[in-house]
């Protein structure tokens, strides 16, 4: 594991039964309430997407998902210096909106964003607080791309890999700082 990986491990919490029982939700208010360890992870982060390295992936917005990617992505947004997308549960967004329904485990939810949101060719990166199934984040890959965006890149503070998630994204690039192997290991 790498420094960040342990700092992030180190800060979240196992929340038993939420949303509902038999689920351990991996809780990261630990971590964005310490400053410095939410500062490191943000700067690891911006760190894949500056300098001159040939693996380095410019971008020209960061895109976050409603709740937590909008604080992760917002932070992540300033530290590149770009503008932040918020993809939105519906009907949340004043003015014309794009959307995209996707399917749940029981039922289906529909994200949107403002129309204009995204520039044809724009390179944007997606960011969200957990990667879980996938779900979310491929309807809101997807939909950033309909909608002109060049999506580069998933970037995800924990991926709970026993979910399938990362194999649910397919050819999509994703990155996690820390990845949770079991429904309970940290």
């Amino acid at each position: 594991m790498s420094a960040v990986s342990d700092l992030v491990a180190s800060r979240l919490r196992d929340v038993a039964d939420f949303p509902k029982p038999g689920v351990v939700f991996k809780d990261i208010t630990p971590l964005l309430g310490d400053g410095e360890a939410f500062g490191a992870v943000i700067r690891e982060l911006a760190s894949r997407h500056t300098g001159s390295s040939k693996a380095a992936q410019p971008v020209d917005a960061v895109a976050g998902v409603e709740a937590r990617g909008f604080i992760i992505g917002a932070a992540l947004a300033l530290e590149l210096g770009v503008g932040f997308i918020p993809v939105r549960k519906a009907g949340k967004l004043p003015g014309e909106t794009v959307q995209r329904t996707y399917d749940l485990e029981y039922g289906t939810a529909t994200i949107e964003i403002h129309a204009d949101a995204v520039t044809p060719g724009q390179r944007v990166l997606l960011v969200d607080d957990v990667l879980a199934t996938g779900g979310t984040a491929i309807a809101a890959w997807d939909l950033l791309a309909e909608s002109g965006a060049d999506v580069v890149g998933f970037e995800t503070i924990v991926e709970l890999a026993f979910l399938g998630g990362r194999e649910a994204m397919g050819e999509r690039a994703v990155h996690a700082l820390h990845v949770v192997t079991g429904a309970v290991d940290a």
